[in-house]
């Protein structure tokens, strides 16, 4: 009964943490004041310095990651109403896709492997780049070990989410369908949020991007594993 309850609290204080932060968000649009960066910090902080168990928090909020896969999904509907954007560009958009899986993939174990880390480190890097649902599902069949691989994914779409915007500035990048796709392709959910305050067009650009980069990295997953091995 304690655990039951220990558990429900920690459900309701990250709701009520998350809600807190979007307010927040919205008055002061910081990095550093994002839902998916500030909200994880605090908990975390909140479950050491109350010695709260990972065990004892996940048991009434385990249904909230079963959400990433029908949040994912639903990206497919702006989409959807935007068809002519993706039937003009779906050349590109399809080469982009591709080249973006192979150089994460490679360029993730290549510098696993320079670096010497443990093969299941390697197999769990080797699917970062993609949206934790199709992360997790991949993983199984190369390999990763799933915190592992949810880790990785949240630090690789905060990051790029961070850094996009630079990048894209240096790069001197103004075309929207290229903001969008590199947002989708590296930095996936958290990419994809970042496209949508930009505009429209990137959002929907980066939706599709995302979930096509997740399809085919699934897809490839036995080869990544044979090739890994």
């Amino acid at each position: 009964m304690h655990n039951f309850i220990l558990s429900a609290l920690c459900f309701a204080v990250t709701l009520a943490l998350y809600f807190a932060n979007k307010k927040l968000y919205r008055r002061r649009r910081s990095l550093l004041l994002m839902p998916l960066v500030l909200t994880p910090m605090v908990l975390v902080a909140l479950l050491v310095v109350t010695h709260i168990s990972y065990q004892s928090y996940i048991g009434e909020t385990h249904w909230l990651l079963w959400l990433l896969g029908p949040a994912t999904i639903a990206f497919a509907v702006p989409v959807y109403e935007n068809l002519p954007i993706i039937r003009r560009h779906w050349l590109s958009l399809s080469v982009g896709v591709l080249t973006a899986v192979v150089v994460a993939v490679c360029s993730s174990v290549w510098l696993a492997r320079l670096l010497t880390l443990p093969d299941e480190v390697q197999r769990s890097l080797a699917v970062r780049s993609i949206t934790t649902p199709f992360a997790l599902e991949a993983a199984k069949q190369v390999g990763g070990q799933p915190d592992l691989v949810a880790l990785f994914v949240v630090i690789t779409g905060v990051f790029g989410m961070a850094v996009g915007d630079i990048l894209f500035l240096r790069l001197s990048v103004r075309s929207g369908l290229a903001k969008g796709a590199g947002f989708g392709a590296s930095s996936h959910g958290a990419g994809t949020a970042r496209a949508y305050e930009i505009g429209q067009q990137e959002g929907v650009v980066s939706s599709l991007v995302m979930m096509l980069a997740g399809v085919v990295t699934v897809i490839g997953a036995p080869l990544i594993s044979r090739l890994m091995s």
